[in-house]
């Protein structure tokens, strides 16, 4: 009997991929996850039915996640991830010679335990000395935040369960407050295509704009993500519109380079529309 693993993307649409084994099942206090191999994709982690990463296209998202920000930043030192207790974009900002010390902070220690267990390729920046891993809660740490950073990424799950508050407006200005002045934010910007993501997209560039002086999507394709076109929300504390590279890439990449980056904030007419 042949096994297959399917995510909606909407009433009509999804995604289903052959799968060869289930390798894990779990829940926590905040989530389930299930761990499959595949034929096409390799392993992939999934939490509450929807697909997290894989092991075949994973290097899309947490390149142009990490990538983006920290080349947009003359010297970036002192980063802060939030969520991505997978590791994936942690790995990416160890890159940077430039960066003294991350704090990630994942809210689910499963996550973490997951990653290191079955994508070591992924996880395999957070035992780096410069990496400190913080099981918390995101919005109480950057409340009780007492240092600024130069860049923090919001690496979250979609806007429902406990993710819901990593995506208000009362999220984003306390973000704001402990960035350095020429600090910049990225979030997970979900998909404007479908109308499952569609809102959830508006919203965040609304929240985003409210906030920041300065702020803009971008976007990468993500065979796996729904529609494959992915965006991420980009904020500059400082208000300069700024969306290209300032500084040369002196290490190996897959998907991310200079052109993309500057490519990434071009927007299709219906996405224009959308942000009015």
């Amino acid at each position: 009997m042949e096994l297959w693993f399917t995510e909606i993307f909407s009433e009509n649409t999804g995604i289903t991929i052959k799968v060869k084994k289930e390798i894990a099942s779990e829940n926590s206090d905040f989530q389930e996850m299930s761990i499959i191999d595949t034929y096409e994709f390799g392993k992939i982690m999934i939490l509450d039915g929807f697909i997290m990463l894989t092991d075949k296209d994973e290097f899309i998202y947490h390149e142009m996640i990490a990538h983006v920000p920290l080349f947009s930043h003359k010297n970036p030192e002192n980063i802060l991830i939030i969520g991505g207790g997978d590791g994936g974009a942690v790995r990416e900002v160890l890159k940077h010679k430039s960066v003294k010390h991350i704090d990630l902070v994942e809210i689910d220690e499963m996550v973490i335990s997951a990653s290191i267990e079955y994508f070591p390729h992924i996880s395999s920046g957070l035992k780096d000395p410069r990496v400190t891993i913080n099981i918390c809660d995101g919005i109480k740490f950057v409340k009780n935040a007492n240092i600024k950073y130069d860049i923090i990424i919001v690496d979250s799950t979609d806007p429902i369960g406990p993710a819901v508050g990593l995506f208000q407006r009362e999220f984003y200005r306390s973000i704001y407050d402990i960035l350095t002045e020429e600090g910049i934010l990225v979030v997970q910007g979900e998909s404007p295509y479908y109308d499952s993501c569609k809102r959830n997209f508006i919203d965040i560039n609304r929240e985003l704009k409210a906030i920041f002086s300065f702020s803009r999507p971008y976007f990468a394709f993500i065979p796996t993500y729904p529609s494959g076109m992915w965006s991420l929300g980009y904020a500059r504390k400082d208000g300069t519109d700024v969306t290209e590279p300032v500084r040369k890439k002196n290490f190996n990449t897959k998907y991310y380079n200079k052109e993309i980056h500057i490519a990434s904030f071009a927007h299709p007419e219906f996405v224009k529309e959308l942000l009015g």
